[in-house]
């Protein structure tokens, strides 16, 4: 395969990759604004909290998505090790995504309902930037790349005569 052909493969890896993980994403996206606004509607809670309990019920949602979805073609071994990353840089873009929220509410006073959505929202993207190269880089390794089966019968081929081995005889 020309290198042209193997960068083609792996933007087209890429590609896919974002895509599985933008559709798990909109979906929790969706989940977590469901969730959040319904607890603001429903509870006295302050918007910082709602926002955190809907941030950990799309957190569970995302990983279900992730391992079965996205990420389904990857290492499977260590799902311990694989929860707790996955639980971790969850948690950082916990705090990314609703340290957002609580500067806006809280250090400049916009909490209203639409502007906590609008600042909940943005905090999300900026986590989901981090989540998106943490899950990927730490919690769902690639399997290694094997070679292509091209290759896999070229050493019954004859060697070519520049390839032969030199055999030197003893004096």
């Amino acid at each position: 395969m020309t290198d042209r052909g193997i960068l083609r493969e792996r933007v087209d890896r890429l590609t896919r990759e974002i895509a599985k993980f933008g559709a798990v994403g909109a979906v929790g996206t969706l989940v977590n604004f469901g969730v959040f606004n319904l607890v603001r509607h429903v509870t006295d809670l302050h918007v910082v909290r709602a926002s955190v309990i809907a941030t950990l019920v799309a957190i569970v949602f995302n990983y279900v998505g992730f391992r079965y979805f996205t990420y389904r073609d990857r290492d499977k071994t260590g799902r311990t090790k694989e929860m707790t990353l996955f639980l971790l840089f969850s948690a950082v873009g916990l705090v990314i995504e609703n340290g957002v929220l609580y500067a806006a509410t809280y250090w400049f006073g916009w909490d209203g309902r639409l502007q906590a959505n609008f600042f909940k929202f943005l905090g999300m993207g900026i986590a989901t930037l981090f989540r998106f190269w943490s899950y990927r880089t730490w919690v769902f390794k690639a399997l290694p790349v094997r070679d292509p089966v091209a290759h896999a019968e070229s050493f019954l081929e004859e060697p070519r005569q520049d390839e032969r081995p030199v055999v030197r005889r003893a004096s």
